[in-house]
């Protein structure tokens, strides 16, 4: 029964109950755990393919994060086998989860779900690994995972989180892998920058901060004496490649959803990867 629950998950893989979609069409331009959960899985995928882990990149699943890490854990929860996997609990599981009003069931979830960093996501998936994507929900997804899902097998993710100080030691890890960071981003400026442009950050007293916002930085370097920094990101639901000024400074300030910058930073901060081990 096991492995026909598993065939039926990466049948389904990428399709979305109508409840998901009309979530997400209501979700605002930023869900915090979704991207930390998103940028992490990337960067252990693309560790694991570096260390020769894996044959290829192999997606992981972001929304086993957002569902289980940083929450309080009953010691052993996850590992024991709570629940069968037969058609017996799968109907008292769509009874009690899917058959109820989606306001109801999204309003608790809401408040059992932490903010989580990439940190916090490495940190978990060292603890007790990452399942495949396609045999856990997708990123975004409104149901509470079934009792039955400590079933679902787990790829073991054994390493520690490395932690840059600034921006120049941020780089010097980059030459070995991509790095997570955090990008400060001020609107119109980051929305008018395009491919070709660089973001400098904000330019007048027009400019509104938005926000730090969690990126991958994918390579680095020099024009006309400028350090100039890729990063992908995830901005107003759509993912793109960004050149951003390596030595622009921003001042303290406050935006527009409590965030606060306390002293004068550089535009990229927070820079760790997953320092993944062979053995």
């Amino acid at each position: 029964m096991t492995e026909q629950f598993l065939e039926s998950l990466s049948s389904s893989a990428g399709i979305c109950h109508p409840d998901c979609v009309r979530a997400s069409n209501e979700q605002e331009d930023y869900d915090a755990s979704q991207s930390a959960a998103l940028v992490a899985v990337s960067l252990i995928s693309s560790a694991r393919v570096i260390l020769k882990l894996d044959n290829e990149f192999t997606e992981y699943s972001a929304q086993f994060l957002v569902d289980n890490a940083g929450k309080e854990e009953v010691e052993g929860e996850m590992d024991q086998q709570r629940s069968q996997v037969n058609l017996r609990n799968l109907l008292q599981y769509m009874v009690e989860n899917v058959w109820i009003k989606r306001e109801d069931r999204q309003g608790e979830m809401d408040q059992q779900r932490p903010h989580l960093t990439v940190k916090d996501c490495f940190e978990f998936a060292f603890k007790k690994g990452l399942p495949l994507s396609q045999h856990w929900a997708h990123v975004g997804c409104t149901f509470k995972a079934p009792p039955f899902a400590c079933q679902i097998p787990r790829v073991p993710m054994k390493g520690q989180v490395i932690e840059a100080a600034d921006l120049d030691e941020g780089l010097k890890l980059c030459r070995q892998q991509p790095v997570g960071a955090r990008l400060h981003v001020f609107s119109p400026e980051f929305d008018l920058v395009g491919e070709e442009g660089i973001y400098d950050g904000p330019s007048g007293d027009g400019s509104r901060y938005v926000g730090l916002r969690d990126a991958i930085i994918v390579e680095f370097d020099k024009r006309e004496g400028k350090n100039l920094v890729t990063v992908q990101i995830l901005y107003k639901k759509k993912t793109s490649f960004v050149k951003v000024s390596g030595k622009s400074m921003i001042l303290p300030l406050i935006g527009d959803d409590g965030s606060q910058v306390t002293e004068p930073t550089c535009l990229l901060v927070d820079f760790c990867v997953p320092r993944l081990s062979i053995n």
